[in-house]
């Protein structure tokens, strides 16, 4: 399951781009250097395609780890989201949620389409801005928040927003999670059939 920081990388989408975020950590540190952040910000779709963010640098990285640090706290501290840790991810994200997102604008191609660009290079704060309003956004819709998922593959903490039919997905992927599962599961019956 990987995550999309180099271009011939496959991508997982959470759903969510807060849930993408937390996704960054595993299997390793996905933002670990600028380069790969600057990648994860376009590749998830938080700023238009092609915009500019050659002024992030390494302070940035600090900032994304917090927040993606209070959002999995959130996420993953249930319903209730008792105890004090949990209160203080509330009360950071809420806040970091204050600054302005970036906005976009509709820029005429010469083509004659509209494509979305945005009026400047986006600051940290406004990118971090746009994830925390995300958050806030899934953990406040009551129907949004009961589609939240915890992938069932051992040792996979992805979470992911479960749309499936039915809504009774497992695995943050199938064909990594997933067919592990079914690997071990024939595994464990051949092992019975031969005993």
């Amino acid at each position: 399951m990987a995550l999309g920081t180099a271009p011939n990388e496959p991508r997982f989408h959470a759903g969510r781009s807060c849930l993408d975020l937390l996704a960054t950590a595993h299997p390793e540190e996905r933002l670990h250097a600028v380069e790969p952040l600057r990648a994860w910000i376009l590749g998830c779709g938080l700023v238009p395609p092609g915009t500019p963010l050659a002024h992030a640098d390494p302070s940035w990285l600090a900032g994304f780890h917090e927040l993606r640090g209070q959002i999995g706290q959130l996420v993953r501290g249930g319903a209730k989201g008792d105890g004090r840790p949990y209160e203080l991810a509330l009360a950071r994200v809420n806040t970091v949620a204050q600054a302005a997102p970036p906005a976009p604008r509709a820029v005429r191609r010469g083509d004659g389409s509209l494509v979305r660009e945005l009026a400047g290079p986006p600051e940290c704060a406004a990118l971090l801005a746009a994830l925390a309003r995300d958050a806030v956004e899934l953990l406040t819709d009551p129907v949004a928040r009961a589609a939240v998922r915890e992938c069932e593959g051992d040792n996979c903490p992805i979470v992911y927003l479960d749309t499936s039919r039915g809504r009774r997905r497992r695995w943050c992927s199938s064909e990594v999670c997933g067919n592990r599962e079914r690997v071990a599961r024939h595994r464990r019956r051949a092992a019975l059939a031969r005993a």
